[in-house]
Formats: C-alpha cells, structure tokens, sequence
C-alpha cells in the first residue's frame, strides 16, 4: 500500500486517473479521478473512493446508493501515472444505473456471481420477509426439495415448449445457488471443475 502511494505520479492538479474493473468479468467497469486522499482511503478501506472534479469534493462510490465496490487489487500502469482498481461490485458502476459507464452489460457469470453474494449475505444477516431467509431457517431438507421441484418443473417446461423455460430455468439456478451457500461451495470451486473438466476432454480425457 504504501508502496503505490509513494510510486503514484499525480498531475499537476494533484490527481491521478483510475481505471475500475470488475476483477471476475474483467469489464471495465468506469474510469474516475482519485487525489492522494482517495487513493490512499481506496488502499485502507478496500472500497473505492474517488475525487469529483466538478464538485471539488472527495466521495465514496456505493455510500449513498449503497452500489459500492469491493477492492480486490490495486496496481499501477508502468509510467506510474494511471491506476487499476479490481474489484468486486455491489451494483451498477454507473449512475445511471447501468452496470458499467461504456454500456456493456453483465454476462451470466457476473450475474450468478452477485446473486450468489446477495444469498451469502441474507444467510448471514437473515432479514425478515426474506424468501431466502425463510429458505435457510427452514433447512437443508426444505432446500433439496425445492431445488427437486424447480428441476422437475424445468424438465416439464422444456417438455411442453410452453415458453417458461426461461423463467424456470432462473428458478433453478438460484436454488441452487442457496444449496451451494447452504453447504459452503463457491462459484469458483465449480468453475474449476468445469475446466478440469474441459481440459481433461482436450487432453483425450
């Protein structure tokens, strides 16, 4: 930390250009304008902050709308005078709403990525009137059965071509990620495992 702080080149108005990405996605998420504070706070909290330059005022990305960015690794470019932050977002990067300024949208991955975040936190905080909440009080038994409902009832739309495969296909998958949160395996376990797979198949496997 204090390593970039001290090796950071700032331009003469005392800023230096940040480039937020979304460390999963690898989607550029914004670009902004950090001083020496918000850089310093962006290294010491591990949540973003940045300098306005049209309001002449230091702000916390996420403190207002609560879409903050989660910091995962901050590096400089090779001259020193720019930086990139990885994080892991809470919502939209933009203000107006979008998931990052340049129009991109999330894929699949960045999408079951948050919601599986969301389920960790309603497991962990249990808020009431929270169908997660009630999923998880309920227990493992009550998990399976709905995660064997929603399977049979997307075995049946895809049967009958009735135009809800979509919709029960989402079913499913958040059911299954509540049984992943449920017995404590990550996203990334699966991906691995996947790719081990798909690796074991080039190699002959």
């Amino acid at each position: 930390m204090k390593d970039i702080l001290e090796k950071a080149k700032f331009s003469a108005d005392g800023l230096i250009p940040a480039v937020v990405q979304d460390a999963r996605t690898r989607e550029v998420l914004t670009v902004a304008y950090m001083n020496q504070e918000a850089l310093r706070l962006t290294l010491e909290e591990r949540e973003t902050y940045f300098w306005s330059r049209s309001r002449q005022a230091l702000w916390h990305k996420g403190e207002t709308s609560g879409n903050s960015q989660k910091v995962l690794k901050v590096s400089l470019d090779c001259d020193n005078d720019a930086v990139l932050v990885e994080v892991e977002p809470a919502g939209p990067a933009c203000h107006t709403g979008s998931y990052s300024c340049f129009g991109v949208e999330p894929g699949l991955e960045s999408v079951l990525n948050e919601l599986y975040s969301v389920i960790e936190r309603r497991k962990e905080e249990r808020p009431d009137g929270s169908y997660t909440t009630y999923l998880f009080n309920s227990g493992l038994d009550k998990i399976l059965k709905k995660v064997g409902e929603e399977a049979t009832e997307t075995i049946v739309a895809a049967k009958n071509n009735d135009g809800r495969l979509s919709s029960e296909t989402a079913d499913l998958l958040y059911h299954l990620l509540v049984l992943l949160v449920q017995r404590g395996i990550s996203l990334d376990e699966i991906s691995r495992e996947l790719k081990q797979r798909r690796e074991g198949k080039k190699d002959g496997g």
